[in-house]
């Protein structure tokens, strides 16, 4: 089964959405740096980073209800059950509201007692300023829970690009608005203000879109039910461990690293990791954009599609990780060297492990897609905290023994591990079997091979009448 007509069309648009996010992500992270260090300086704009930094774990306070309430809503309207949808939408809707209030609560309170400029040690910023910081900041990371929701009523219709779109509109209206007021010659904590209330304005837009192109999405308690809520605990509460295992791989074995070699290793393996990751990123592409379609195909108990999508996803998942994977093997070193102007010495051999583990990651993680779209995820999330804590303790011992290249082969150890467990469960899902699932890893629709390509091509010419 090809994937055909509307979801080909869908795919395409996610894709291109997701490119353009990931190309304004970039835009402000290359605008805001030089634009805060020159209207701040270093010491005000280094106090700045550390504060905005806080109000990030805020995010925690919803667990996952925002993203397993989207996959939830988006089976149930593949079944045509729109009510099933409103219930979910309207239930967490005011579960999320209720957490962010009393998150908001907790932290006005916290702050109030607590001296935040002494702990963090700041002399730029003031003390009333790098409370009011931490609100305002606060808020907007809040506010962003219910923004994930508003963004899973356009999923579950199969608008998710459009969504996307929004969502990347209203984070670029948020940055222009800071920093036009850096620019203005605003402090810090006008600055913050600022950046709160553009995203207070941004959630009350998006929510008029959703109830304007949405007509069975209302707004209000009616159909909330705490059965609904009961139902999604348990996912939702899975997904925190996801942030956690990211964590422990990221942090975690830099931490081992340190402690068995040293900072200087800690600094080489770091920077090679770094470019590694470059692969990563694509793969992670590629996982977005096919995880509405799963959670659409699947809650319509559709499982040809839904086999034919995590088979196409693993397979562009495993050539992009390849073909990245190649060209960073080819320059990667030669980038090193003029990245970190000579100071850290680039390793082959060690970013070639690296860079096997990343291919190792892209089957897996994007196997993992179809669990996480469909909320059967919580087994994941307990193998993926248990894998990624052994993978800390397991590059502490290669790192001592083995030096860098063991810190690596622990990355690649895990990785290998994690498709054991990954593979067999997603196949289950989707009703696939493994010899059929490989081998439609290696197998291209007619279509795209290039002989058949070519005579599409020619046969598509206009022919010359004599």
């Amino acid at each position: 089964m090809n994937i055909e007509g509307p979801v080909k069309r869908r795919l395409l648009l996610g894709f291109i959405t997701g490119w353009v996010s990931k190309v304004a992500s970039s835009v402000i992270q290359l605008i805001q740096v030089p634009v805060f260090l020159h209207f701040w300086g270093v010491p005000l704009y280094g106090e700045w980073m550390i504060v905005n930094s806080i109000p990030a774990y805020l995010s925690f306070s919803n667990a996952g209800f925002g993203t397993v309430a989207g996959n939830e809503m988006t089976m149930s309207v593949a079944r045509n059950d729109f009510d099933g949808a409103l219930r979910v939408f309207q239930s967490c809707w005011w579960l999320i509201a209720a957490l962010c209030t009393a998150t908001i609560a907790l932290l006005s309170g916290v702050l109030y007692f607590l001296p935040a400029r002494y702990f963090l040690r700041f002399t730029a910023i003031s003390e009333s300023d790098t409370k009011w910081i931490i609100f305002y900041l606060g808020v907007s990371v809040l506010l962003g829970q219910l923004e994930q929701l508003l963004q899973s009523a356009y999923r579950c219709i199969g608008r998710y690009p459009f969504g996307s779109l929004i969502k990347t509109i209203m984070s670029l209206s948020a940055f222009a608005s800071m920093i036009v007021a850096v620019i203005l010659g605003s402090g810090t904590r006008v600055t913050a203000l600022v950046f709160s209330i553009a995203n207070v304005a941004g959630t009350i837009l998006l929510s008029i879109l959703v109830r304007r192109d949405i007509p069975w999405i209302r707004f209000g308690w009616r159909y909330a039910q705490l059965a609904e809520i009961r139902k999604l605990v348990r996912p939702a509460i899975a997904f925190m461990g996801f942030p956690i295992g990211n964590a422990l791989n990221l942090q975690g074995t830099l931490l081992a690293v340190g402690y068995a070699l040293g900072p200087v290793a800690v600094v080489v393996f770091s920077t090679a990791r770094t470019v590694s990751r470059v692969a990563l990123q694509m793969v992670q592409m590629i996982n977005s954009t096919f995880e509405p379609e799963m959670t659409i195909a699947f809650g319509a108990l559709n499982y040809d599609l839904t086999r034919t999508l995590l088979r196409r996803a693993c397979q562009l998942a495993l050539i992009f990780a390849i073909v990245v994977v190649v060209i960073m093997m080819s320059f990667g070193p030669w980038f090193l060297t003029h990245w970190t102007g000579g100071r850290v010495p680039p390793s082959r051999p060690l970013l070639a492990i690296l860079l096997l583990s990343v291919i190792s990651y892209s089957l897996w993680s994007t196997g993992s897609t179809l669990m996480t779209s469909t909320n059967q995820h919580q087994r994941l999330a307990a193998y993926y905290i248990l894998g990624t804590g052994l993978t800390c303790v397991l590059c502490f011992i290669l790192a001592h023994y083995y030096g860098l290249f063991g810190a690596a082969a622990s990355l690649l150890v895990s990785e290998i591990v994690m498709n054991l467990y990954v593979i067999p469960a997603c196949l289950r899902i989707s009703h696939d079997t493994l010899p059929a699932f490989l081998g439609s890893l290696f197998h291209y629709p007619p279509s795209l091979l290039p002989a058949n390509l070519l005579s599409r091509i020619r046969q598509s010419r206009p022919t010359l009448k004599s």
